[in-house]
């Protein structure tokens, strides 16, 4: 495993995180997310994310399970809010009354007492962003948070809160957590040179596209059994590009290049996103201690330009860049 910092700050975190977003709590049993915990652990992955909207908490719970007697001191625990975590109107968003009571409940479901990163994980446009930032930076003067960070924020509004800090003296943001991966790269026109100039890092997600640059979904072909495309839950992401016969015919094109730099294709998808210098680290996700085992083996690895210029013209239009689709909802408090 190699170590990136997070952003310009003194944060170092494993280049390749795990991520529990879908599997745990909902759609893996706990003896396996724990057999995926160990199996990242074992492989030196240091660095693991979660939320407080992920399973309703079940995933936070299963996470602190699966951490329980490791040294505290050698993890980087992730976390977030935004998302609804009841039915009242202020169990959501990012108001100072819902970020002090999430904190505690996610401190709570985590067994720790403090969060190396805690994120917003969507922008509010209910509350005023001043309100927002203050709140976290109380978090962090108490201890319980030590970095802040953003989710899926545009470039204007991550600007806007860097301005908001420094005019108030706070700790700044120092990193963001995008969709990013070969076939999605809406933040490189905007949000990457805005956070380049600001010191602001990357933790991606979604680098296998929910498993269609594993190249595990062909063209034309029902969806293998048990695959995240296939589950009623998981599957409802991932619609759209289940349509696409062109792009899952692209992919397919992909595979000879992987074998070329002696990596699989979900390895070689790993990777690609890792060759960007402003990503900190890509978040994996696993059904399984293989997939864990076989996808950390993209750390380390450099891609030249000529592969990436390949990979580029294999994929063609399939490529999406409009930085307009990263969006937050507009009415969160309904």
């Amino acid at each position: 495993m190699e170590f990136r910092h997070l952003g310009n700050s003194g944060l170092m975190v494993s280049e390749i995180a795990y991520g529990n977003w879908i599997t745990h709590g909902s759609q893996v049993e706990e003896d396996t997310a724990r057999a995926c915990v160990r199996a990242a652990l074992d492989a030196g992955i240091t660095t693991f994310d979660t939320a407080d909207g992920y399973a309703g908490g079940r995933a936070e719970e299963v996470l602190g399970r699966a951490l329980k007697g490791e040294r505290r001191d050698g993890l980087e625990i992730f976390s977030k809010v935004f998302w609804p975590t009841g039915e009242g109107k202020n169990d959501r968003g990012l108001s100072r009354k819902h970020i002090v009571r999430s904190v505690e409940d996610s401190l709570r479901r985590l067994g720790t007492d403090y969060l190396d990163l805690y994120q917003a994980h969507r922008f509010d446009y209910s509350t005023p962003l001043e309100e927002t930032v203050r709140a976290f930076e109380d978090l962090v003067r108490q201890g319980k948070v030590l970095y802040v960070g953003v989710s899926e924020w545009r470039a204007e509004e991550i600007e806007q809160a860097l301005k908001i800090a420094d005019e108030m003296g706070f700790d700044r943001i120092v990193s963001n957590q995008p969709k990013y991966n070969m076939l999605w790269r809406v933040i490189e026109t905007e949000v990457v040179p805005l956070s380049e100039r600001e010191g602001v890092g990357q933790i991606v997600w979604s680098p296998i596209e929910g498993g269609v640059l594993s190249g595990k979904y062909k063209p034309g072909q029902e969806l293998p059994a048990g695959s995240r495309a296939a589950d009623p839950g998981g599957g409802r992401f991932l619609s759209d590009q289940m349509k696409d016969q062109v792009m899952l015919e692209r992919v397919q094109r992909l595979e000879p290049l992987a074998a070329e730099a002696g990596l699989t294709l979900a390895q070689l998808a790993v990777a690609w996103v890792l060759q960007n210098p402003n990503v900190s680290a890509a978040i994996i996700g696993a059904s399984r201690p293989e997939q864990v085992e076989g996808n950390v083996k993209a750390a380390g690895v450099r891609l030249d330009a000529e592969l990436m210029a390949r990979i580029d013209e294999v994929l063609g239009d399939s490529v999406q860049r409009d930085p307009a689709l990263t969006r937050s909802p507009e009415n969160i408090r309904g």
